[in-house]
């Protein structure tokens, strides 16, 4: 494992939830943390309108592709995050595991993804706590 702290997020189609908080906690850590993002069943694009959701608050996630759930990226991740993924994720013991619950931006219009895109950043930006690593806006914890 790397020593720098990873984060898997995953969703059924990696094509909205797990992509936004991805997006979101890249975008509060940088480089501190590593940040993966999966689906179990992918969809072939992201989601437009969690395209556009994100635009809207600055960050730009028009280049992510939706990317299939490997046993490699659990194994390589320190936590995943999963976000409505029900009996087709994977659990491997000893790994830490987050559920968040967020709705499905799918099918959605972007009034309605607006505070679905925000719920990730509220979530990374609560920091996270292992092993003194970066905790949002308030640094490293000692």
């Amino acid at each position: 494992m790397s020593p720098t702290p990873s984060v898997l997020f995953v969703c059924i189609h990696n094509a909205g939830r797990s992509q936004m908080a991805a997006a979101w906690l890249r975008h509060l850590a940088g480089d501190r943390i590593e940040v993966r993002s999966a689906g179990s069943a992918p969809a072939s694009v992201v989601n437009p309108t969690a395209v556009e959701a994100m635009r809207e608050v600055g960050i730009d996630m028009s280049a992510e592709v939706p990317k299939i759930l490997t046993t490699q990226a659990v194994t390589e991740s320190d936590v995943c995050v999963t976000m409505g993924c029900g009996d087709t994720c994977e659990v491997f013991p000893g790994k830490r595991y987050l559920d968040w619950k967020l709705d499905d931006p799918a099918g959605q219009g972007v009034e309605s993804v607006r505070p679905i895109s925000v719920h990730p950043r509220r979530l990374s930006a609560g920091g996270w706590r292992w092993r003194g690593r970066p905790r949002g806006r308030g640094g490293p914890r000692r």
